[in-house]
């Protein structure tokens, strides 16, 4: 049987993703091979989270190892490689302590508590509300769909919960303009994924963290899909020589593996206290091994400087793209290895996405009619070179394809 039969049987999986019709079986470095053993240059890795590719050995040796000793032990126990993630991550960023949920969504709903819990235990109880941006996006929960206000996200599960007050994304004026005595914290992503790649200004990024130190408020970031190398820093953020007051990461911290981080300075973090917040799963020992050996990598002799370099080629190769496509592309968006090609009207970038994935090349959507490009940190000149390829040619048969039509 096929992928493609397979993917038309009954299932028992409750219908949340509108689901291609192939199935991944086998990953390899860059490339993924379905059942039917198609080989398909990897160039979303699962929304930015295989930063270091599929099977990467030193991830698999690790994650082996840490099975054959131990699972899962509570957080009420001192958890070695937990300790150690936390000074690693804390030496490489503005923070002085971590905590450890599984996924992104769970640290912003850890930092939405932070924000209100910061204020409290520093008699301002009445700040509570948190400002964010347009185009965000933070995550599945009731909380985190209502921080990014997007009606797609938000129809069915309202009343929206309360606390979230919503400006324009770039926009200082009225940010300024939405801070009340009620404002505790600003909330944005440094380079917005699933709104469209949009990468904020650094300009903007000085300013957001001006405005916060003028206010009283708190600065988090959202850096669970722009951080950990992704634009050749570990943080988005270090391009514009800011420090927020705290962060949230995740997708690429486990390179597979389910993990994400909280990231604050001792000042932000004062009201976490025991009993305060906590996590059944979070910080186990096999996520800890995992994200410890990602750290392994991204930490060795020059791995950011291979990352800035590639991506200035993949950069360099986009823009050619769209000049030499006008009726297909309109720009190319984003910053290092988080990149996107905005496409015109005349077409939709699921045609892209469906067309590049018939010559084997994966991509993933974004809002906007974006197609988001997230390659591994891995990848080499020649990968980019394999996907331009197909992209130019999807690119041309798509324009053919609009020319007869209009025809």
């Amino acid at each position: 049987m096929s992928s493609n039969d397979t993917a038309k049987q009954p299932t028992a999986v409750m219908n949340t993703y509108a689901r291609f019709p192939e199935t991944m079986v086998r990953g390899e470095g860059v490339y993924l091979f379905d059942a039917e053993n198609r080989r398909y240059l990897d160039f979303y890795t699962g929304i930015a989270v295989n930063a270091l590719g599929h099977c990467h050995p030193h991830l698999v040796k690790c994650l082996q190892d840490q099975a054959a000793k131990l699972w899962h032990v509570s957080n009420l126990y001192h958890i070695e490689d937990q300790e150690r993630l936390a000074k690693r991550l804390t030496a490489h960023s503005f923070a002085d302590v971590a905590f450890f949920p599984n996924t992104g969504a769970e640290a912003l709903e850890g930092l939405i508590k932070l924000a209100r819990r910061y204020h409290f235990v520093t008699g301002n109880p009445q700040r509570w509300r948190i400002i964010t941006a347009s185009g965000a996006f933070h995550g599945r929960s009731l909380a985190t769909i209502s921080a990014a206000n997007n009606p797609k996200h938000l129809e069915g599960f309202g009343p929206k919960v309360e606390g979230f007050d919503h400006v324009p994304f770039g926009n200082m004026n009225e940010l300024r303009a939405a801070i009340t005595e009620e404002t505790a914290a600003i909330l944005v992503e440094p380079i917005q994924g699933e709104g469209g790649i949009n990468a904020a200004e650094m300009g903007y990024l000085k300013e957001l963290r001006r405005c916060a130190d003028e206010f009283g408020l708190l600065l988090i970031l959202d850096e669970v899909q722009c951080g950990n190398g992704r634009t050749g820093k570990m943080w988005a953020h270090e391009w514009a020589e800011i420090k927020p007051d705290a962060l949230a990461t995740a997708k690429g911290l486990g390179g597979g593996f389910p993990v994400a981080a909280i990231l604050a300075t001792n000042d932000a973090a004062q009201g976490l206290t025991p009993g305060t917040h906590g996590t059944t799963f979070g910080g186990n020992p096999l996520a800890m091994a995992v994200a410890n050996a990602v750290l392994d990598v991204l930490e060795g002799d020059g791995f950011m400087d291979h990352v800035i370099a590639v991506s200035g080629y993949l950069d360099q190769k986009l823009a050619g793209l769209v000049e030499r496509h006008p009726t297909i592309f309109t720009a190319k968006k984003g910053f290092g290895l988080m990149l996107g090609l905005k496409c015109t009207d005349a077409i939709t970038n699921g045609d892209i996405i469906g067309a590049a994935k018939a010559e084997g090349l994966l991509l993933v959507g974004a809002s906007d009619n974006v197609i988001r490009i997230l390659p591994p940190l891995t990848i080499e000149n020649s990968h980019v070179d394999d996907a331009i390829a197909i992209l130019d040619k999807v690119a041309a048969a798509q324009a053919r394809r609009k020319v007869r039509t209009n025809d």
